[in-house]
């Protein structure tokens, strides 16, 4: 809406290519713990130099901290903000930790950025929910939402650990890319299998909801070389339902 411009940055197993930035753009957006779709982690040296690109060429870097609550292998990394807080814009959210109804999330502003944020915040959204602001600041401070991530973090790793076993057992020709976090993961399947519409229509008539790698890609590659590539989100099936979910998914698989 306001006219801005965006072009994509590549991305591999480093998450994404920083030093492809140069003099073409103000601002990026990277999402340093966990990438969407891909599920790359960036790495301490792209941090590092991201922060140098925006210290030399006077830009900012704007951290989605997306999944950063939700590392299942290892600890959450500290947020990127930390290297260079006049330079780093990071963002965060309740939207999985709580739910995404509440539309509540948070800015941490270099000090210049302040004033002008806070006063475009008010031009543009006076209404806020102010009790719900208030019921998250007590849960924050009295400890309890800290406790409340760390029962969902279990119960995500969890449902990602019976997914990579059955796939295991079942579809050992999958491979699940991307680091063990967050709420969704990438399955790719060898080439020659059978292709992504074909999959997609498949899953649809087994009853599931899966979304391919190709629709997230910023320009199509060529079919030679994207081999099909599911994103599975395993978050939103009830308990009851997500066995037979995951049987499902493996069954479509093993058929592929």
């Amino acid at each position: 809406a306001a006219g801005l411009a965006t072009a994509p940055v590549p991305l591999d197993a480093d998450g994404a290519v920083v030093d492809r930035l140069g003099n073409r753009a103000d601002a990026v957006l990277l999402t340093p713990a966990h990438q969407f779709p891909t599920g790359a982690a960036l790495s301490a040296g792209r941090r590092a130099e991201a922060v140098r690109w925006a210290r030399e060429h006077d830009r900012y870097v704007i951290e989605d901290d997306y999944d950063g609550e939700f590392r299942y292998d290892r600890q959450p990394l500290g947020a990127m903000q930390a290297l260079d807080p006049e330079r780093v814009v990071y963002a965060g959210t309740a939207a999985k930790s709580l739910a995404p109804g509440l539309r509540l999330a948070w800015l941490a502003l270099p000090d210049a950025l302040v004033e002008p944020v806070a006063r475009l915040k008010a031009l543009a959204d006076t209404m806020s929910p102010v009790l719900d602001q208030l019921t998250l600041a007590e849960l924050i401070t009295s400890g309890t939402y800290d406790r409340h991530v760390r029962r969902c973090r279990l119960h995500y790793r969890r449902r990602r650990d019976h997914l990579v076993a059955a796939l295991a057992e079942r579809a050992p020709h999958v491979r699940v890319t991307g680091i063990a976090a967050g709420l969704h993961a990438v399955l790719q399947l060898p080439p020659g299998s059978t292709p992504e519409t074909e999959l997609l229509a498949r899953a649809q008539r087994a009853g599931l909801s899966l979304n391919g790698l190709t629709w997230h890609r910023a320009a199509p590659s060529p079919a030679d070389t994207a081999p099909p590539a599911l994103v599975i989100g395993y978050a939103a099936p009830p308990d009851h339902a997500f066995p037979a979910a995951v049987q499902a998914l493996c069954e479509l698989l093993r058929r592929a």
